[in-house]
């Protein structure tokens, strides 16, 4: 008899960018690593190369499918539009500070971007992915964004979107949500933005 393995979902962030550098929000602007991130990307894959996964999920941007390649799980990857980065709208290149000066007191998880996905409609994204992720077995690789992964997190544990603002997650870095005791009806984080506290112990 085969006994079951349970899920274990490993959001992982994608490396860095010429944005996440400079702390611009990066949504839509499909931008690509720079040399940077594509170092992180590679040091990724020493990081993950101890699990072995049943299903890969990447976001169809080119900083997260790059992440992908260079951490070595390309091959069986498959590409969901539903992991794209939050749409910024308006607010789409702008660092946090620019855009205070324009709205004193926003703040991101609680407001959203002006123009963009509301806190409603990514809510609704993040459990969609959830869901199908959910009824799988074993290690689930989902390459993404800072903010979706954010998303995720608070969504897995039952959270409201803009509990988000609390899990804090470095380029090419991962989580894994899992249940606690192997128990569906306890959804748990097992660990979070391990990456980089690996790459600052060093």
């Amino acid at each position: 008899m085969t006994v079951a393995q349970p899920l274990r979902i490993f959001v992982i962030r994608h490396g860095q960018t010429a944005w996440t550098a400079s702390g611009q929000y990066t949504g839509t602007t499909d931008i690509l690593l720079s040399p940077k991130g594509k170092i992180e990307a590679q040091g990724l894959r020493q990081s993950l190369r101890k699990y072995v996964f049943s299903a890969i999920f990447c976001s169809p941007m080119r900083r997260a499918r790059q992440t992908c390649t260079l951490a070595g799980l390309a091959t069986h990857a498959i590409v969901r539009d539903d992991l794209a980065e939050w749409n910024n709208g308006c607010d789409e290149g702008y660092t946090p500070e620019q855009i205070q000066l324009a709205r004193p007191g926003w703040r991101f998880f609680r407001d959203g971007p002006d123009g963009g996905e509301t806190l409603e409609q990514i809510e609704h994204r993040a459990d969609r992915c959830l869901a199908d992720f959910s009824g799988m077995e074993g290690n689930i690789a989902v390459f993404s964004h800072a903010h979706f992964c954010r998303v995720l997190a608070a969504r897995w544990i039952h959270c409201s979107v803009s509990d988000a603002q609390h899990f804090l997650l470095d380029t090419a870095s991962f989580g894994i949500l899992s249940y606690a005791h192997n128990d569906p009806t306890q959804t748990a984080i097992a660990m979070w933005n391990s990456a980089a506290l690996e790459r600052r112990l060093l």
